[in-house]
């Protein structure tokens, strides 16, 4: 059986290790984990909004269970609902992730670079302040 889901670490995990790779000139790996990182941000964010969770912590609802570049519209929506617009302050209006698919990991690196990847290192750092402040939020 799969261990429980845990958006938070996995949204921190998924940005350490995509900026180790950065660093080391690793575009591939390094872009699908930045997409990753925000997937995780977002569902974090959204779960601690009331977002629907299995007994396992995965998203109730097929909508939620997305990918970051089908997620970002969700996200917005939902959290909109729930009176979170805070959370949209400093995120990128036009959605960042449109050109990032899961099914990158099959892709021959030479289909990533630099350029692709700190756009998409630049959305999931936006995320990352975004959990910042929803961690000081739940603190204060």
């Amino acid at each position: 059986m799969p261990h429980p889901a845990d958006f938070m670490d996995a949204h921190l995990r998924h940005w350490l290790d995509a900026e180790l790779l950065f660093e080391r000139r690793r575009w591939a790996n390094a872009d699908q984990l930045y997409g990753y990182s925000a997937e995780c941000g977002l569902k974090a964010v959204m779960r601690e909004l009331g977002m629907e969770v299995d007994a396992r912590g995965v998203p109730a609802s097929p909508e939620h269970k997305r990918h970051v570049q089908h997620l970002w519209p969700v996200f917005t929506s939902f959290v909109t609902k729930r009176r979170g617009l805070r959370h949209l302050r400093g995120l990128p209006t036009i959605e960042p992730f449109a050109d990032w698919s899961h099914d990158d990991r099959y892709a021959d690196r030479e289909h990533f670079d630099r350029k692709r990847t700190e756009r998409h290192r630049k959305a999931a750092r936006k995320v990352r302040q975004m959990v910042a402040n929803q961690l000081l939020e739940q603190r204060a």
